[in-house]
Order: structure tokens, then sequence, then C-alpha cells
């Protein structure tokens, strides 16, 4: 009931959104199509599908063709004498059926192995999902934020360059001190200088936005509210615990690795099989008195392989599936307490930015007000300069703390989400397209019988953010000594699509 409303709160706020500016719902759906992490994991998937298949070929009937012409070139002692000149040309052909009737469960457990696997691989895509998801809210909210502060950088920077020139025009004056003059310079200074620094966050954040979203980011549009989040740690542990796709995927696994135990242990028993071959020889014998003979010849039986001793192998990859099973388990552990680790800390660190925010917003209010009292007092002579300035710096800082605080409490809410497995599209109610269906490939591969079927050729889904312009002409290599040269015959690149600059 939780995972329902959680779900229906979330997809309502991510409906909501400016028209004119760019939204973290577009942002999603940009993600979801057109992330190359995403897409590499789906195309992983639809290799998993093929290993079903790859089982089940194993037990069903494998027919083959043989066809021959032979010349019989032996010409030796009584033989010689006898055919003289003759020559034996024979033309033969046949074909074998063989079918599987026992083999000690090894198929049916392979098959069931790469069907586990396959689950899990889906789970492995939804955790996926979840995590780009994860990296593009992220993204959203760190250019939101780096804007903001660069916009409150400025918005200082100006205030301090107006004070230095209130500051010289009392000095000049003699209202004023030439300290109070190199105060205000320096003050100044290290408020360029901050600006610098946001500025280069704010390059890197946007970069990063258009590596996992696909293009730069344009307006964004304020984030909308995170649905309700559960009141408790011990409350988002147990929905993690229940659908957190990294572990669900790690416990297919194991599965499959029991499976993989019972292969190991079908090579130790014996095999049965019906075999079927038909034969057609027709061999013309060449000489003073050509003749030719023609037949046919066909056989039906069973055929059994018994093993009597393989030097130890079957004992051997027993005990190899059995480590490695084993190990699976331990990850399956070690998987559990990353999921419960990732639930608490995605909850403190929420909490926390909450009760940030509520701090911060006090704080800024506290600041304005003590800054216009500096101000004030300054301007009768009971506050300094350098009180005026430290007001000023102290209101930025409680700025900064709380766009900051407001990114982390919005950050850590959604990877609470994605630790409790609800961060994928199928939660999120995208609509920019029909959603990827991982059983449709599955459906045509695992039961296809055709030794000559197979796919056109996968077209790259994911967007370049590079402008063909952009591209350099050649790669630049090294040459034995060292020194830069350019290759003159470089590498086509085939994307399969047509880069749209961004």
């Amino acid at each position: 009931m939780v995972r329902k409303l959680i779900s229906g709160a979330l997809i309502a706020a991510l409906m909501a959104g400016t028209a004119s500016a760019d939204t973290l719902r577009e942002a999603l759906v940009s993600a979801y199509q057109t992330n190359p992490t995403l897409n590499s994991q789906r195309e992983t998937l639809r290799g998993t599908d093929a290993t079903v298949a790859i089982a089940k070929a194993a037990g069903r009937p494998q027919v083959s063709g043989q066809v021959g012409l032979n010349r019989n070139l032996t010409r030796s002692g009584v033989i010689a004498q006898t055919q003289g000149n003759s020559h034996n040309i024979s033309l033969s052909g046949g074909i074998d059926i063989t079918y599987p009737l026992f083999n000690g469960g090894a198929v049916r457990n392979n098959v069931r192995a790469a069907e586990t696997r396959v689950e899990a691989g889906r789970a492995t895509l939804r955790a996926v999902e979840g995590d780009v998801f994860t990296q593009a809210v992220a993204a959203y909210m760190d250019v939101i934020r780096d804007r903001a502060i660069v916009e409150l950088n400025q918005n200082n920077v100006k205030v301090l360059d107006t004070n230095l020139q209130a500051t010289q025009d009392r000095f000049q004056i003699g209202d004023l001190t030439r300290t109070d003059v190199a105060q205000s310079e320096a003050r100044l200074s290290l408020g360029r200088s901050q600006l610098a620094t946001a500025q280069g966050r704010l390059i890197g954040s946007e970069a990063t936005y258009r590596q996992i979203v696909g293009h730069a980011p344009g307006v964004l549009a304020p984030p909308p509210p995170l649905p309700p989040l559960p009141k408790t740690a011990d409350e988002a542990v147990q929905i993690a615990l229940a659908n957190n796709p990294d572990l669900v995927a790690i416990s297919r696994q194991a599965v499959a690795a029991g499976y993989d135990v019972n292969v190991a242990r079908a090579s130790r028993l014996p095999t049965v099989g019906a075999v079927a071959s038909g034969d057609y020889v027709n061999q013309i014998t060449g000489g003073t008195n050509g003749l030719s003979r023609a037949g046919t010849a066909t056989s039906i039986g069973l055929s059994a392989n018994i093993p009597l001793f393989q030097g130890g192998l079957p004992a051997a990859r027993i005990r190899q599936a059995q480590a490695q099973q084993g190990a699976v388990l331990e990850q399956v552990v070690g998987t559990e307490r990353a999921v419960v680790q990732a639930a608490r800390a995605a909850f403190a660190n929420y909490d926390a930015a909450q009760r940030a925010i509520q701090a911060n917003t006090v704080a800024v209010q506290a600041n304005q007000l003590a800054l216009e009292g500096n101000r004030a007092e300054q301007g009768v002579g009971t506050r300094t300069i350098i009180e005026v300035l430290n007001a000023e710096q102290e209101l930025l800082n409680a700025q900064v703390l709380l766009v900051t605080a407001k990114r982390d409490a919005y950050v850590a809410g959604f990877q609470l989400l994605n630790a409790m497995g609800q961060a994928q599209a199928q939660y999120l109610g995208l609509d920019g397209g029909p959603l990827y269906d991982p059983l449709g490939n599955y459906r045509t591969v695992s039961k296809n019988w055709n030794d000559w079927a197979s796919d056109p050729r996968h077209p790259t889904i994911s967007t370049r953010t590079v402008a063909p312009e952009e591209m350099p002409a050649a790669p630049i290599v090294t040459s034995e000594v060292g020194t830069p040269r350019i290759d003159p015959t470089p590498p086509v690149i085939t994307t399969g699509v047509t880069p749209t600059p961004q």
C-alpha cells in the first residue's frame, strides 16, 4: 500500500512543471531514451535472453548430412593386373538424426539456470535504470544549485564593488581611513574569487548534466515536490529489502548457481540418445565392361554413453560450481548489507537536509536583519566597515547553505526512492513514448528453432553530445620517438544515427 501511494504521488509530482522551461520530467525522459549506459544494459539483457535458446538447443534433435564424391587411384598387385585401365568413382550421401533421451538432467538444469539469469538480468536493468535516473536528478539539482550560487556571488560582487566605491569616496573627504579602503578591496577580491570558483563548478555541473541527460541544460524549472516518504528508517529498510532490484538480481543469480551445481553433477551420469541414419552410395566402375552399382542403407537404434572413469573431472567441476554458488550466496549477504546501508543513509541525509533547510532559512532571515542593522549603524558611526563586510559575507554564506540544503534534500529523497526500488520509469509515469519491454525480445528468442534466424544490425540509439564540426579531422597518435603526429588513415566511426548538435 505504501509503495502504491509513493508511486502515485511521484507521478503526480512529475506531471507538474513550468511550460516555458525544461522540467525534471523532460530530463528523465531524455535520459531514459538516449543514455548510453541504460541502452547498453538493454542490449546486455538481449544477449542474456539468447542463453535460454542456447540451453534448450542441447535437448532438441540434431540433424546433419554428408555428401562425398571419391575416385579410387590405388593400382597395385593383382588388382592392377585384373582391372587394367579401369577406375573407380563413387558418389555417397547420408543423413544422421540424433535425439537425446536422457542426459542426467543437464539440459533441464541448464535451461532453468538460463531462465533464472534472465530474471536476474531484468532486475539488473531495473537497477541501472534507477541509478541513471538518480544521476539525472542529481545533475538537474546540481545545475539549479550552482546557477543560484553563481547569481548570489554575482550580486555579492556588485554590492562589494559599490561598497568599495563608497568607501573610497568617504576616504577622499577624510571620513574613513586607508584601512577601511583596504578592507573593502580585500573583501571585493575575495568575492570575485568565490564567484570564479562558483562559475567553474557550474560549468562542471552543466557538463555532467549533458553527459547523463544527452543535451545541454536550458532554463530549468524548479523540481516538483517529492512524494511522501517513509516516516522512519526501519520502514524504508523494509520496503528496500522487498523491492530493491540489486537484491532481487543477486538472489536470482544465487538460484541459478544452484542449478549449475546440478548440471555439474549430471556429468557423472550416463546419457542415452536415439539415432537414425540413412546412406546412399552410387559406385561407378569404369573399364571394358563398365558397371554401375548403387544402393541405400538405413538404420535406427539407441546409443548410450556410460562414464566409468574421467580422471576426477566431474568431481572438480562439482566443487568448482559449489564454490561459485558459495561466492554468490556471500554476495547476497553483501548486497543486502549495502541495500540496508543505502536506505538508512539516504533517509538520514534527507532528514538532516530537511532540518538544515529550516535552520538556514532562519539564518538567512536573521542575517538579512543583521546586515540592515549594521548598515544603518555604520551610517551613524556606531559600526565599522569591517562589521558591515562581515555581515554581508555571513548573509551570503547562509544563502549558499540554504540553496545547498534544498538540493541535498531533494537528491537524498530520490536516492531513498531508488534504494526502495521505486525510481524506475514504471513508477515515474514517463510518457515520452512507449516504455522498453524486456519481454518482447525474450518471447522471440527463447522459442526459436530456426538456425538461420538473426536480428538486423542494432543501430546506436544513444545520442552524441558532440556536433560533427567539433570532431577532430584525424586522431592524434604518438610516434615511436614520442612526437605527436596526425594519423593519415583515421578509423571511420559509424553510429547508425546522425548526431544532433546540442
